[in-house]
């Protein structure tokens, strides 16, 4: 049996930066790797960069086949580039295989190269990220037309007739995305409100937006069954009491991600998991079993490529340093979706407001009241901030306009170092800016 100090499974965000700190502090480290067109984890090969790629080239009108090439070649330099990040170096070792715990600190490694190796570790670090969630509907199965948001990406042509089953931050983008390339998108959701977590005024600008795209959007829609005759997909749903069937040349799975512990072999250890499913941690990342952590995506936190770069920090500063950050740090976090203009948020909204109990302001503006959107030719949208009545202090906000997946980090910068909404409400920005509506936003609220 190999034997290495650190050993990290899964070659994200926090795990390849943690590899190649530990490299470059004098420590040998084993990072294990399922796939090879998985260096550099999710947000690389199959999330944030490559669908946002693809979304602007849609914007650029850019034929759908040259915009899957263009993204193949970004994804193939990114993800040489980071394999070679931690492979090059001398203290680091990347072995491409499918690492499964057979004890506590033992793993079995299924080599890509059919071989099988065994390794000990004083220190293992999983960081598996997360796969897409499958509802349980007969024949919604994984095929050439029956896919996640990975394959789409990869789809061979533009499908004429696309059904994207989930109204959530994905399934918006993604729709979005192929009605710039010219496809027919039609979103099935099964609740009452596209976006659910966000207040109902709000997600109801997106979903008119969303309708004067020509996109289609069938909500209290429940899939009972799926066909794939082997060139269309037939679904089948219930609406309103009445049996409906629609046939598309694809069908985009978007009903969320849960953590990636298939394979993991985490019955042979002694680590716990959450009710979810993810493997259970403490404020510092770490599991139930000693000189075990879990970062990213796989124990259950936001799931965004920056909260595992925070992660890595985190573990890090036990490692290296103080040992005094925690995840309780992370106390105002911003969020985006790169919807056309881009939905952004941070800290509570209104209708959590309410559900707390908390005594509250509303702040809103009309996008159509700033000037530089008349200048970018898009006043879709609004600003929406909720205020505490006493302190001033702002709970959150939800920013769905143009370039707000930049103004929202104004925001969250505030809210961080805990200043009174007047500080935004009275700063000097720059003209004509986005940023500088926040002085509008907060001159009065409207309730």
């Amino acid at each position: 049996m190999e034997k290495f100090k650190n050993v990290v499974i899964g070659f994200g965000k926090a795990g390849k930066t943690l590899a190649k700190f530990l490299a470059q502090h004098d420590e040998e480290v084993l990072l294990i790797e399922r796939s090879n067109q998985m260096y550099g984890g999710t947000c690389i090969n199959v999330g944030c960069l490559p669908s946002k790629n693809m979304i602007i080239n849609g914007q650029r009108h850019l034929e759908f086949a040259d915009a899957v090439a263009k993204r193949g070649t970004m994804t193939k330099q990114l993800r040489n580039k980071n394999y070679h990040m931690v492979a090059d170096e001398p203290l680091a070792t990347v072995w491409n295989g499918q690492a499964s715990f057979v004890g506590n600190h033992e793993l079995k490694v299924a080599m890509a190269d059919g071989t099988t190796r065994q390794v000990a570790a004083e220190r293992v670090f999983i960081n598996t990220g997360a796969t897409p969630v499958w509802p349980k509907v007969p024949g919604l199965t994984p095929s050439e037309r029956i896919v996640s948001s990975k394959e789409a990406m990869e789809l061979a042509k533009k499908p004429a007739r696309l059904a994207i089953i989930g109204g959530g931050y994905i399934g918006l983008e993604f729709a979005e995305m192929f009605n710039s390339y010219g496809s027919e998108v039609t979103i099935l959701d099964h609740h009452a409100q596209l976006l659910g977590r966000e207040d109902a005024d709000v997600a109801a600008e997106v979903t008119n937006d969303l309708a004067n795209l020509g996109i289609k959007i069938e909500l209290n829609a429940e899939l009972t069954s799926a066909t794939d005759n082997g060139q269309q997909v037939l679904l089948t749903y219930q609406q309103a009491g009445q049996k409906r069937q629609t046939e598309f040349d694809a069908v985009l799975v978007a009903a969320g991600r849960r953590p990636n512990i298939d394979g993991l072999g985490l019955e042979n250890t002694d680590i716990a998991l959450t009710k979810r499913d993810a493997i259970q941690v403490d404020q510092y990342l770490r599991t139930t079993v000693p000189n075990v952590w879990a970062l990213g995506d796989v124990n259950g936190g936001p799931m965004f490529t920056y909260i595992s770069l925070d992660d890595f920090r985190i573990v890090k500063d036990q490692l290296f340093g103080e040992g005094k950050r925690t995840t309780a740090d992370r106390n105002v976090v911003p969020t985006a979706s790169f919807l056309t203009p881009p939905l952004a948020n941070v800290g509570i909204n209104e209708r959590q407001a309410q559900a707390d109990n908390k005594d509250y302001l509303v702040f809103k503006l009309p996008v159509k009241a700033i000037p530089k959107a008349r200048v970018l030719e898009d006043q879709r949208g609004v600003y929406k901030a909720i205020v505490d009545r006493d302190s001033h202090r702002i709970l959150g906000a939800t920013l769905y306009a143009a370039e707000s997946h930049e103004t929202i980090n104004l925001i969250a910068l505030a809210m961080k170092a805990g200043l009174p909404y007047e500080t935004l409400r009275d700063m000097i920005f720059t003209h004509p800016t986005m940023s500088e509506a926040l002085n509008d936003l907060f001159k009065a609220p409207v309730k």
